[in-house]
């Protein structure tokens, strides 16, 4: 239970700092945003819990194929920021980016990589 404990601290502190960053500095703050923390931490944590190699290669690999499809959000938001509110922009960005993930999927399983279980 204490690293469970542990492990929630660890991370929420580095969510923390960088949305506390994010306050005093855009671009530093989407900087540090913008890289892969949370996959880094994640892969530790498999790391120091003995997952096997395959498992913590897999994540890494399925992490790059998530990431792609998200990325238009981040160009939709700010515009939809000039004409709706926060809370609408952010909900059609977030309907956009699962119908971006849903496309991509498909895209990709013509490839042979299946994205959905």
């Amino acid at each position: 239970m204490g690293w469970l404990i542990t492990k929630y601290l660890i991370t929420a502190t580095v969510i923390v700092a960088a949305s506390e960053l994010a306050k005093r500095s855009d671009k530093l703050g989407a900087l540090i945003v913008a890289l892969p923390t949370v996959t880094i931490l994640t892969m530790i944590w498999l790391y120091i819990e003995k997952q096997p190699s395959e498992k913590i290669a897999n994540h890494a690999w399925y992490t790059f194929w998530y990431v792609l499809p998200t990325l238009p959000m981040f160009l939709i938001f700010p515009t939809l920021m000039q004409r709706y509110s926060f809370w609408v922009s952010l909900l059609i960005s977030l309907i956009v980016t699962i119908i971006c993930f849903w496309l991509f999927s498909l895209l990709l399983k013509q490839f042979g990589i299946n994205l959905v279980s």
